[in-house]
């Protein structure tokens, strides 16, 4: 084991050791004037981040005593202590943390830094402002990162979180399954009406779900996509910000087609409660046959699909276009995750924390948590990586697992380790010539809108999910208990129940050019 990761650790000491430069060095620059790090001693912190949904670490008993974070602690000469949130979880827990005053050293967030997740933690200076020790100990990270993921990552101009970035935020795709698009003679569905035919040909099939959908309308970008009216966005129209769904037209009709899919059995009749875990698990016992999901998870989808239905085939395609045109999935943040550094911590560690996220950014960094360690999960033939991905859902999940520590980089996909195989050739492919050309812009606010938390059922819940009381509508529309007609009542209802205090912050705002990122559209 001593071989294992050789160079890997070599490059990596630095994480540990740098600041100690001299050892003991009165005149060594530490950063913090006080020469007393030592070249040997590990780098000890706690840090608290999601499972992401992850099998393996959502298993994990306790994730500190697993391999693959006892070989990150060797690589980095660190001592993690890593408190695992469950993604369902994630935003009470974290506002629970906050509460309790029981915050480790670094914290993760699913968002930036005055995201929901942070309970305003950053505003109340929970956390150090991080620009000085990025500046002098992160200079790869600084050059790396986006200026637009900085922006999502800082406060009163002053940068809080290391971020994970996007250097393209056009990710997700409609995916199907070719095999039994095959089977109903169509081609692939390029406008609306085409997508519904395809789905009727497939349930006359026989299959259960022709289109996969889940609770809050996550990934039903789809046929919402079609017509612009994803709820959780906002848009500028005559120059004034405004939701989508103001537009009553396209929501209408967007909502028509989603009771059509509903009445006809196109979708699961409990869409509305699906969670996260049904949804994997439908598409992959292969009773789906077209969803929404992330691009770089084609591989996966692959794989595990298979498992179950040996002859399927599974492929990336345009997302069908609506009646003007539009269509494609949103356009995700810069970010999508980062990291804070607790003030209570020393200045001396946060400089060694800063420098453990920069060695991120090395080759060593990206070729351990692509591949893992060397003699065990890949070889080295004539200084070229020879990598087997693991096939097994159990092996697939481990393997997530352990690239859910590479904590910082780009994340709209991992070029080292999909050019080996013709799944991540094809994925990239699909990014290069489908997915960099379509997507839906919104309006975002860094920092969020102080009235969202003011109004927490008329704010949007996330980058994918619109506001509690227009979702609640939705359901009850497509379920019919609601007529679809009564959507300028929704509007209504949505101005008097905080709608009208968030719309006038966002435009005045607007108007002053005040943490405002505009995305526009692609197509």
């Amino acid at each position: 084991m001593k071989k294992v990761l050789g160079a890997i650790l070599a490059g990596a000491m630095s994480v540990g050791s740098l600041a100690g430069c001299g050892s003991g060095d009165k005149n060594a620059d530490t950063g913090a004037g006080t020469g007393t790090a030592k070249p040997n001693e590990k780098l000890k912190f706690s840090m608290s981040m999601t499972t992401s949904g992850n099998k393996f670490a959502e298993k994990s008993t306790n994730v500190n005593e697993e391999k693959w974070v006892k070989k990150l602690e060797e690589v980095t000469n660190t001592d993690l202590d890593i408190r695992m949130i469950p993604l369902k979880d994630f935003d009470s827990k974290m506002s629970l943390m906050f509460a309790s005053n029981d915050i480790p050293d670094v914290v993760q967030n699913v968002g930036g830094a005055t995201s929901k997740g942070m309970s305003g933690s950053v505003e109340a200076g929970v956390f150090l402002p991080l620009d000085d020790l990025l500046k002098q100990y992160a200079p790869n990270l600084m050059k790396a990162v986006p200026k637009e993921a900085w922006q999502e990552t800082s406060y009163d101009g002053k940068i809080y979180g290391i971020p994970s970035w996007l250097s393209n935020p056009s990710r997700r795709a409609l995916f199907i399954r070719s095999d039994l698009l095959a089977k109903t003679g169509l081609s692939a569905p390029k406008t609306v009406d085409e997508f519904l035919n395809v789905m009727r040909a497939m349930k006359k099939n026989g299959v259960e779900n022709p289109y996969q959908m889940r609770e809050n309308f996550k990934y039903a970008d789809t046929i919402l996509g079609s017509f612009d009216v994803l709820p959780s966005q906002f848009e500028v129209k005559n120059d004034e910000i405004v939701p989508k769904f103001f537009d009553v037209e396209n929501m209408t009709k967007a909502l028509t087609v989603l009771k059509t899919m509903f009445d006809e059995g196109l979708i699961p009749k409990d869409f509305a409660s699906i969670t996260s875990t049904d949804y994997g698990k439908n598409i992959e016992a292969g009773k789906v046959g077209m969803w929404s999901a992330n691009a770089q998870g084609l591989s996966n989808y692959r794989n595990k699909v298979k498992a179950a239905v040996p002859d399927a085939k599974i492929d990336i395609v345009a997302s069908p276009r609506g009646p003007e045109g539009t269509g494609g999935h949103l356009l995700y943040s810069s970010i999508n995750t980062s990291y804070y550094i607790n003030k209570k911590v020393s200045k001396e560690k946060a400089i060694e924390i800063v420098k453990f996220f920069e060695w991120m950014t090395t080759p060593e960094a990206e070729r351990y948590f692509s591949f893992g360690i060397e003699g065990e999960t890949y070889t080295m033939e004539n200084g070229k990586v020879k990598f087997t991905p693991p096939t097994t859902t159990e092996a697939i999940d481990e393997d997530g697992f352990r690239s859910m520590f590479w904590f910082v980089h780009d994340v709209v996909y991992n070029k080292a380790r999909e050019e080996l195989t013709q799944d991540g050739r094809d994925m990239m492919t699909y990014m290069d010539t489908i997915i960099s050309k379509e997507g839906l812009g919104s309006v975002r606010f860094v920092p969020a809108l102080e009235a969202s938390s003011k109004y927490p059922d008329a704010a949007p819940q996330g980058d994918d999910v619109g506001p509690k009381l227009i979702i609640d509508h939705m359901v009850k529309m497509i379920y019919g208990k609601e007529p679809i007609s009564d959507w300028p009542k929704v509007i209504e209802e949505y101005k008097n129940k905080g709608g009208k205090d968030i719309l006038k912050e966002a435009n005045d705002r607007y108007k002053k050019k005040n943490g405002v990122i505009v995305m526009e559209n692609r197509k």
